[in-house]
């Protein structure tokens, strides 16, 4: 019989510090992006899962928002090791999951979502965590929302 497992994403500042010098690097010197290539823009943010067990089933996204605004989570299907690859777009994963709480909602109503996308999204994550210890996400604040006024952790049952 299995348990139920939380993971938390977790802001991975390393890896944003050296994606946000890429931008400057390319600004600098009056460069363009690569092809293909993805930059973090400003109000982007890099954050982690690191799974200490692979052999799990999605349940549920626990998610929070302070507040009104938006947030989204754009999963990165490649193992991504920045100091040798430029992060493209053809490694951002779909669906993305997208959250909100519109001006006038009561703050204490629940977050709004994409159900069908962040349950599809779940067990695209699940699949994934089969094969890697780690995997990484883009988490995009618009309308208000900031890192400080969110969270967003992942209900897994552990399947032995």
């Amino acid at each position: 019989m299995g348990s139920e497992t939380e993971l938390s994403f977790a802001e991975d500042l390393q890896l944003a510090e050296v994606m946000r010098l890429r931008v400057q690097s390319l600004q600098q010197k009056g460069q363009k992006r690569q092809d293909g290539e993805r930059l973090l823009l400003p109000h982007e943010s890099v954050y982690r899962l690191d799974f200490s067990q692979q052999d799990l089933s999605f349940l549920r996204w626990n998610t929070g928002l302070r507040g009104t605004g938006r947030f989204t989570v754009t999963g990165i299907c490649q193992l991504w090791t920045p100091d040798l690859t430029n992060l493209m777009t053809r490694q951002l994963l779909e669906p993305i999951g997208q959250f909100w709480r519109n001006a006038g909602d009561p703050e204490d109503s629940p977050i709004k979502c994409l159900e069908a996308d962040i349950q599809e999204f779940g067990e695209r994550i699940v699949e994934l965590a089969k094969v890697r210890k780690v995997m990484y996400f883009l988490f995009a604040f618009k309308e208000g929302a900031t890192k400080e006024k969110i969270s967003c952790s992942l209900t897994f049952h552990k399947n032995h």
